[in-house]
């Protein structure tokens, strides 16, 4: 008899973005990555999540509901899970307070609302896997 292996809890993405077909598709790209999304579409259901769940990546809209809002989100996940992979999607090419902005609030990366979710996703997974030693496989 083969002896069973318990597999770990599920690795955990959180997606906090206004617009539910950005939503939708870094969902779907995740799902096919392995990962398990938790989605929050406004500030008040992210930190909801955050109390609930322990996030291994999340990807914050810069902009929720008013310019900038995702900022601060931004930096209570660098704060809460301090190993986690804090990206910001932003609706323009980043700028010089945009750039100063990620490093104020610990992100890792902005990306362009622009990039397709498959791309996005790809690359948080490759820099996430580099960044986290002993990070767990993630489905190809």
């Amino acid at each position: 008899m083969k002896p069973t292996t318990v597999p770990g809890p599920p690795q955990m993405a959180l997606v906090v973005h206004p617009d539910l077909g950005v939503v939708s598709a870094l969902q779907s790209a995740l799902a096919q990555k392995g990962f398990t999304a938790i989605i929050a579409r406004d500030l008040p259901t992210a930190l909801l999540a955050i109390t609930q769940h322990y996030l291994e990546i999340a990807v914050v809209a810069s902009h929720l509901q008013e310019n900038g809002d995702g900022w601060p989100l931004a930096g209570v996940l660098h704060l809460v899970f301090p190993r986690a992979y804090v990206a910001v999607i932003d609706r323009v090419e980043p700028d010089i307070l945009t750039l100063q902005a990620a490093i104020n609030y610990g992100v890792r990366e902005i990306y362009q609302q622009s990039t397709p979710a498959q791309d996005l996703v790809s690359s948080i997974l490759a820099t996430f896997e580099k960044s986290s030693p002993g990070a767990r496989p993630t489905v190809q």
